[in-house]
């Protein structure tokens, strides 16, 4: 059990080394101009692009909470 932790933590490790690298085109747009409304799109495109699938995630567990907990009404003969 020890060493399964030790694996994951390593793993978890390496990959957190990765996830902070930037694309070099996004910093190279940023950066070259003093105005800021490009940056804010970016972020603005950025948080979109990140909210979405969320809210997708969101509404199928929902959708398939709904059918699962659906009260059965009684059928009238």
């Amino acid at each position: 059990m020890l060493i399964k932790r030790f694996f994951w933590v390593l793993f978890l490790g390496l990959i957190s080394f990765t996830i902070s690298a930037q694309c070099a085109m996004c910093r190279a747009a940023l950066e070259s101009e003093g105005d800021t409304s490009k940056a804010e799109a970016i972020n603005n495109g950025i948080v979109y692009l990140m909210a979405f699938p969320y809210i997708m995630v969101a509404i199928v567990f929902y959708v398939v909470y709904k059918m699962k907990f659906k009260k059965k009404k009684p059928e009238l003969n």
